[in-house]
Parts: structure tokens; sequence; C-alpha cells
């Protein structure tokens, strides 16, 4: 029974880790959040479901198509939302409730495009099989989830610290005056920083979307409240701090579900995420508190 709510604590909280991941970087680079993420995080889902549905085509080409197609609409969102009320020296809510608006618009589109019934994933080898480990019948998709959680925010950690593009995007949300002076180009850093993280959103929109068997228009909603407990958990800014924070997150939440039931689970992992602000505001696995100009 451990070993299972375990491996049920992982899988979920590897969604909510990519999910907050791309949440995280947009804050760090930019210090505003973009409340369209949870939308984009449906239209992954959805777009991966056409690829296998509609067209046929195996998984790795759903996530595949999920994560071009959903870091393009993040590219969207800077387009039309974010960059021009930069322009205009908007302040940074003035983005965010823009963002929300954003969202909202792209919910409608989904409704109008696929409907507004819940539907699943067809049925396919990876998520019919299971393993037994220890006496734990765990399902195959779930440590497949738990897989690619972890290889996207590694392979994010290193691009953010071994390349060219890491380290300008390093240095925009360090200061984009800085960054102006020593020559990065600003522009291209923010467009390259919503791709991956509205990517992200739709790689987790995919492994949200086969782990539950449920996709719907409204499927973003709730990601978007867990998006922001894991951001604040991990530490603003803070990737790394997402990825365990994402994991703590989904271990508490399957944890109380076995020991109280399923009707407290959001109030118990809120909870403990109010207790530790408490007692460390800056989240579990910040280094310092970083004061923006």
């Amino acid at each position: 029974m451990i070993l299972q709510q375990l491996v049920n604590g992982l899988s979920l909280g590897s969604v909510y880790a990519v999910f907050a991941v791309g949440f995280t970087l947009v804050f760090g680079v930019l210090n505003v959040l973009n409340l369209s993420q949870g939308a984009v995080f449906m239209w992954g889902a959805y777009l991966g479901l056409e690829v296998v549905g509609t067209l046929a085509l195996p998984l790795p080409a759903a996530v595949a198509v999920a994560f071009v197609a959903a870091g393009l609409l993040g590219v969207l969102s800077e387009w039309i939302v974010f960059r021009p009320l930069q322009r205009r020296g908007a302040h940074r809510w003035m983005g965010m409730v823009a963002s929300l608006a954003l969202a909202r618009i792209l919910i409608g589109l989904a409704q109008e495009a696929f409907g507004t019934q819940v539907v699943r994933y067809p049925d396919s080898a990876m998520t019919m099989a299971s393993l037994d480990i220890l006496g734990a019948r765990v399902q195959l998709l779930q440590l497949v989830a738990l897989a690619a959680a972890l290889t996207m925010v590694l392979a994010l950690g290193a691009l953010l610290r071994l390349t060219n593009l890491g380290r300008a995007i390093r240095t925009v949300a360090f200061s984009e005056t800085v960054a102006r002076l020593v020559g990065a180009p600003v522009d291209r850093v923010r467009l390259a920083t919503f791709f991956v993280a509205g990517a992200l959103a739709g790689g987790a929109g995919v492994l949200w979307s086969l782990v539950f068997q449920s996709v719907s228009p409204f499927m973003g909603d709730a990601i978007l409240l867990k998006g922001l407990t894991v951001l604040i958990l991990g530490g603003l800014g803070n990737v790394l701090g997402a990825l365990a924070g994402g994991l703590l997150l989904g271990l508490v939440e399957v944890s109380s579900v076995v020991a109280v039931g399923s009707g407290y689970r959001d109030a118990i992992g809120f909870g403990l995420v109010l207790a530790i602000l408490l007692v460390r505001p800056t989240g579990l696995f910040a280094t310092r508190e970083a004061k923006r100009a």
C-alpha cells in the first residue's frame, strides 16, 4: 500500500511540477504571473487527443504536437498581451488581468471547437499496461509520466545552465536593463521563455489527461491553482524548487486521500502550504529573497 501510494503521489506531483516550472520560468524572467497557462495546458491536452484520436498517431507524436502548439500559444500571449502592455508602461498587475482575459477566450474557443463534454484518450498498450512491484500494482503510464516529467525539468535546467540561451534568460531575469547593456537579445529571450513555458504546460496537459483519462475545457482551472501553490511553495522563480514543491504537493494530496478521504484532499494540501509559509514566507526552497526594481 505504501509503495502504491508513493507511486500515485509522485506521478500526480510530477504533472504539478512540469506545469509549475513553466509558471516559475515566466515569473522569474518577467516578474509577472501568466494566468493563461491553465488554458494553454488544456489546449495541449486537446491537441494531443486530436493527434491520437483523429489522426491515429502514437502517443509520442501527441506529446510532440502538444509541446510545439502550446509553445506557440505561449508566444501568442507574449505578443498580444505582455509585450504591448510593457511598451505602454502598464503595471505588471495589468498583465496578470489581461492574461486571465486571454485564458477565458481560449476556454471559449475550446468549447466551440471540442464541445463541453468530458472526453478521454483512447486506450492503448501503454495506458492499459501495469506492473507488479513488491505487491503493488503500478500503471506503466504512471512511471512514464514521472520519467517524462523529470526529463523535461532536467532538460530545462540544463538549458538554463549550459547554453547561451539559458545564460541570456538568467541575465534578463536579473535585470532587463543589464541584459540590454551587455547585448543580450531581450525580445527574443522573452519569446523563448514564453515558448518553453507554454510547451511545458502543453506537455503537462497530455500527461494529466493520460493519467486521469479526463479532458474538458475547464481542466486548466484546477491545475492553475496547483501551479500557483507550487510556485509559492518552491520559492518564487526557483525552477528546482518548483520540481520539489510539485512532488511534495502530490505526495501530500495522495496521502491525505488515504488517511481521511478525498473530500479533504485540497484542504489538507493548501493547509500545509499555509503552515509552511507562516514559518518560511519565501517558500521551502528559496535560497534568498530577491527584491526587484
